[in-house]
């Protein structure tokens, strides 16, 4: 009885603290904000990451059906995945949309309420054949498990006999997804467009608040949003490197700006965010290399572009589709969304990007009670007629 009083104590304590944080005065429903990012901090705080990665997994719906889609859970090259399917019936293909939840790699599932929502909504308005992925999670499996998994359903998917069968336009395909779903988006979109059986099939792809680069872990955006709303830069740091290793050296060395070997010298221009960054979020931020070599262990991941999308070069970029991307402002990924808007801009790339001034890192996933935020469904909503407009 004495802990579970203790435990409840500071529960209070830190929930208490947490919900004094100041929140940015332009977000919308600050209260609503505010205690969202106090439980998700006290959360991290206190419980550990299989008990939060099984509270996560609660949130999975059943593969409902209604009157308009039919919803059906099945694999895909052995890769568990769910497909909505418009009922109502078409004279011509339709587009389809291939999307990719968020979590850092280590929770979450494309069955989670929010991803339910956005995928039906999606094929709905869409008359869309819509596909979720559930990709193999860290620290169980680290990288490159989850590309090898969307690589090998995507595949799957895009073969001529697969396509006719869902009555899919094989011209009108699209992936997406959001966060580390985003990352996977850049890295298997820059994949398959490598590819010559695959590099015409895919023709958009959509980032919404992505995390491009694991190279500077101070750009400007991680300095300004350090400590949220919601994501902070010790959480995110903390989730990148159990994608790779649960060895506490690389997140230490990582928070310094210190985790990069010698050999990755070639690769910072691609990430120099004083020469990629509009002005107006440089602001008063001096560019300052990455230490290199600082770091004992070798982590051979951290000079893959699979991992950072933004280390392609510019002839590797060209081939990229149509991309519509998502930034926040209060969002420590901003910068990574920012500097790929302007190297896809810069080689010629058709780019649609929104920037929400109030927006933050997340809020996609609260898209239902009883942490409804209306920035969740304006993002949704801006997804969801880029896809109409474009696809």
């Amino acid at each position: 009885m004495g802990c579970r009083t203790l435990f409840f104590a500071l529960s209070c304590i830190l929930f208490a603290y947490y919900i004094s944080a100041p929140i940015p005065e332009n977000v919308e429903e600050t209260w609503k904000v505010g205690t969202i990012n106090a439980l998700v901090k006290m959360v991290s705080f206190t419980v550990p990451l299989m008990v939060l990665s099984t509270f996560v997994k609660l949130d999975v719906t059943k593969p409902i059906s209604d009157e308009h889609i039919t919803v059906t859970d099945t694999t895909f090259s052995g890769v568990p995945v769910r497909l909505y399917l418009p009922k109502r019936k078409s004279e011509r293909q339709r587009p389809a949309v291939i999307y990719l939840h968020g979590g850092a790699f280590i929770i979450g599932s494309c069955k989670n309420s929010a991803y339910d929502l956005l995928n039906r909504e999606t094929a709905n308005k869409l008359d869309a054949v819509v596909l979720g992925v559930d990709f193999r999670l860290s620290p169980q499996y680290y990288f490159p498990a989850p590309i090898e998994d969307v690589l090998s359903v995507v595949k799957f998917f895009l073969q001529d006999k697969i396509l006719e069968r869902y009555r899919v336009d094989p011209m009108r395909i699209c992936i997406a997804g959001d966060s580390c779903g985003a990352t996977l988006t850049a890295t298997v979109t820059q994949l398959l467009k490598n590819d010559p059986v695959f590099k015409n099939k895919i023709k958009a792809q959509a980032l919404i608040y992505p995390a491009l680069q694991v190279l500077d872990s101070l750009v400007p955006s991680q300095q300004e949003n350090e400590h949220g709303p919601l994501l902070t830069r010790d959480m995110a740091i903390k989730m990148a490197c159990l994608y790779l290793t649960r060895d506490e050296a690389l997140p230490q060395a990582m928070r310094k700006n210190q985790h990069m070997p010698q050999e990755s010298r070639h690769l910072l221009k691609f990430v120099n965010w004083s020469n990629f960054l509009p002005d107006k979020y440089k602001k008063n931020y001096i560019y300052m290399k990455p230490v290199l070599g600082r770091l004992n262990l070798s982590y051979p991941a951290l000079l893959d572009s699979r991992l950072s999308p933004l280390l392609v070069n510019d002839s590797q970029l060209q081939k990229c589709p149509l991309t519509y991307i998502v930034t926040c402002q209060y969002d420590i990924l901003r910068d990574d969304g920012l500097m790929y808007v302007t190297r896809l801009q810069n080689v010629g790339v058709n780019v649609v990007h929104d920037h929400l001034e109030d927006g933050f890192h997340g809020a996609l996933s609260f898209m239902s009670s009883p942490f409804y935020l209306q920035l969740g469904i304006r993002i949704k909503d801006k997804y969801i007629s880029w896809l109409e407009e474009n696809l």
